[in-house]
């Protein structure tokens, strides 16, 4: 596949982002939108390709889930390459040595990309470092990342040297002192090769200071290292108009997040069936809403344990679940909410956190990452949202801010959204702009 011939006979510059997941609806993909969209209004000559595994949809319809989803509409043409190995990332083809395993799998991946379409310059959007080496070395490109989560942090290995039982270390691990080390020494081995790889990037953007700690200290490559804020569309929930949230009595929570295992859905419902045997008293009708995206059959499986969940608990009635709705839906959740819950241990950065915030909602996120860093902070000293770790600090927190008087959370809400417009996604822009200037020399 040509792209390079242009009408006036100069070759034209080829602009590529690696992303097989692109049709997913995550925080992720709003950063590879936005990302295109700002490069093709300065660089409107440059051709732009995405390479993409979702094999079982049309360009046209990707670009029509973008602006479905994130109300994000592209100016210029984009080229899908399609990607038939996909199925070589995907974590469920390795039940052990899972980050070895997709991260050799991405670099076949990789180079299906590069025996496809060879451009000048190359952006891994999702985090495939193994793939930089390739496109840099084999390929001839600039190469540039832009990194929502370190495939191995320091946070992982000391789960592992202490033995820790987690969603990547299992309870067999965590009991043998031996399986530990060999672990431990596989972690290591593996944090260096990461290392390595990074370090070939030309141009290094992360989403959060969390993600900035980590990265300097695997790539050590500070000096091309910039944090760029994902961007969140704030403008749009900010047009919710700030009352008392009220048209029926009671109170909605709700969550925004994929159903991944990571972002800890079980805890939500947990705390909140804590929350609902602690309020016996007259309770206030109060209803929990889980919206998110499902990628595949596994977030799927996974939702329908959560939904068992809810009935072993007993709070299948006061317990919905909304998957891949549209945008105006989403906002209109958020409209009602009384609270917007975030779960997720070491969250990278947040996006479902902003938006929460831009919307009204008072924020109860997970005491870790980028919401403890970056996002749940105080604005000119005042409080702008809340963090919590465990069940009972997530059932007591939720109480807390439901005995708050309105003014007292309307106050709340004011601060939080006065806080988010660092996020937006001209500040996105801009700052993206900037970091990636080096590419284009």
């Amino acid at each position: 596949m040509s792209l390079s011939a242009s009408k006036n006979g100069k070759s034209q510059m080829v602009i590529a982002f690696f992303h097989p997941y692109c049709n997913a609806g995550g925080g992720g993909e709003r950063v590879l939108w936005c990302a295109l969209r700002a490069l093709q209004k300065k660089y409107p000559e440059a051709a732009y390709v995405v390479y993409t595994g979702d094999v079982d949809v049309s360009g046209p319809q990707i670009l029509e889930g973008a602006f479905r989803r994130f109300n994000i509409k592209l100016t210029r043409p984009v080229q899908f390459v399609f990607l038939r190995k996909r199925y070589l990332v995907e974590d469920s083809l390795y039940p052990h040595f899972t980050l070895l395993g997709q991260s050799l799998g991405s670099i076949f991946l990789g180079w299906e990309a590069l025996m496809q379409c060879v451009p000048d310059v190359y952006i891994d959007s999702m985090g495939y470092a193994f793939t930089l080496p390739l496109f840099k070395y084999v390929g001839g490109c600039r190469v540039g990342s832009y990194v929502h989560y370190p495939t191995i942090s320091t946070d992982m290995l000391s789960v592992v040297k202490n033995q820790n039982a987690g969603f990547n270390n299992a309870v067999f691990i965590t009991r043998n002192p031996f399986l530990s080390k060999v672990k431990l020494v596989y972690y290591y081995l593996f944090a260096f090769i990461y290392g390595l790889v990074g370090s070939c990037s030309d141009v290094v953007m992360v989403n959060s200071s969390w993600t900035l700690n980590h990265i300097l200290s695997l790539w050590k490559v500070g000096n091309c290292t910039h944090i760029v804020y994902p961007p969140c569309d704030v403008q749009t929930f900010l047009d919710i108009p700030l009352r008392e949230k009220k048209v029926t009595p009671g109170h909605t929570l709700v969550s925004i997040g994929q159903f991944r295992p990571e972002k800890n859905h079980p805890l939500q419902i947990r705390a909140f069936a804590k929350l609902l045997k602690e309020v016996t008293e007259s309770p206030p009708s109060l209803k929990l809403v889980l919206i998110g995206g499902c990628r595949n059959k596994d977030d799927e499986l996974r939702v329908d344990q959560l939904r068992r969940l809810s009935e072993d608990l007993g709070v299948q009635e006061d317990v919905e679940f909304k998957i891949n709705i549209p945008f105006d839906e989403l906002k209109n959740y958020l409209s009602e909410a009384t609270i917007g819950l975030h779960t997720m241990w070491n969250e990278h950065f947040g996006i479902g956190v902003v938006e929460c915030m831009a919307a009204g909602t008072i924020i109860l996120a997970h005491n870790s990452g980028g919401p403890k860093l970056d996002i749940v902070i105080p604005h000119e000293g005042d409080i702008t949202g809340f963090l919590a770790e465990s069940e009972e600090g997530y059932a007591e927190t939720m109480a807390h801010i439901l005995s708050m008087s309105t003014e007292k959370r309307l106050q709340i809400r004011k601060n939080a959204r006065a806080s988010v417009s660092r996020f937006s996604d001209q500040e996105f822009e801009v700052t993206f702009l900037s970091s990636v200037e080096e590419l284009f020399k």
